[in-house]
C-alpha cells in the first residue's frame, strides 16, 4: 500500500498539471521538482518518489512510442503533448534508466501537424515564431525521433518543405505505431 500511494499521487499530479497555466508551478511543487536531463520548461520536471515500484531493470531497453495529436489552443506556447514527450524522457532517467537504454519516438498526426511547422510557415499561420521547435530540438539532441503522419500532411495540404526538418514523414500514424510496435516500442498516448 505504501508503494501505491506515491504512484497515485503522481497520477493525480499529472491530471492536476492541466489545471495550472502552462508556466505556473505551485510553490509546493517548485521546492521538490527535479529536471534529470531536460529543463526547458517548468512542467517537464519530475517529483521524487522514495522506493518506487518497478525500478529500472538493466535487462531491458526502454522503447516508447508516444501518440501526439490534437489542436493548437495556444499558438504562443509549447503544445502540452510535446511537453509530455520531454517529461516522459525525464521520468525514465529519474527511474534510473541510462540514456543509452531509453528510446523514445513521437508520432505527430491530425491537427497537431501545425505544431511542427517551420518558423516561417508557423509565423504565416499564427503571426509568431514556432515555440514548439525549441522543445523538438532539445528532444532530438537526446535521441528522441519525431515522425509525422503523411496522411495528415496530405489532408491538411502541408508539404514536407513546410515542416521542421527534425520530423520525418511516414506513410501514416497508424503504420508508424504498427512498425514501431513490431520492433519493441510500447504505445503511450500522451494527448488525452
Amino acid at each position: 500500500m505504501k508503494k501505491f500511494i506515491p504512484l497515485l499521487f503522481l497520477l493525480v499530479l499529472g491530471f492536476s498539471f492541466q489545471s495550472f497555466s502552462q508556466d505556473e508551478i505551485p510553490a509546493y511543487i517548485k521546492e521538490k521538482i527535479t529536471y534529470p536531463v531536460l529543463d526547458f520548461h517548468p512542467f517537464i520536471g519530475v517529483m521524487p518518489v522514495e522506493e518506487p515500484a518497478l525500478p529500472y531493470n538493466p535487462e531491458l531497453d526502454y522503447k516508447v512510442v508516444l501518440d501526439l495529436y490534437g489542436a493548437i489552443k495556444d499558438s504562443t506556447a509549447i503544445h502540452p503533448s510535446i511537453l509530455e514527450v520531454a517529461r516522459t524522457y525525464n521520468l525514465g532517467v529519474a527511474n534510473g534508466v541510462p540514456q543509452e537504454k531509453l528510446h523514445l519516438a513521437a508520432v505527430v498526426h491530425g491537427g497537431l501537424v501545425n505544431a511542427i511547422l517551420s518558423d516561417i510557415e508557423y509565423e504565416k499561420k499564427f503571426s509568431i515564431k514556432n515555440p514548439n521547435l525549441l522543445a523538438i530540438e532539445e528532444l532530438e539532441k537526446v535521441g528522441v525521433q519525431f515522425y509525422v503522419c503523411g496522411q495528415s500532411m496530405a489532408f491538411l495540404q502541408i508539404g514536407k518543405e513546410k515542416l521542421t526538418p527534425l520530423v520525418h514523414p511516414a506513410i501514416s500514424a497508424k503504420y508508424s505505431f504498427v512498425t514501431l510496435g513490431q520492433i519493441g516500442y510500447v504505445y503511450l498516448n500522451v494527448s488525452e
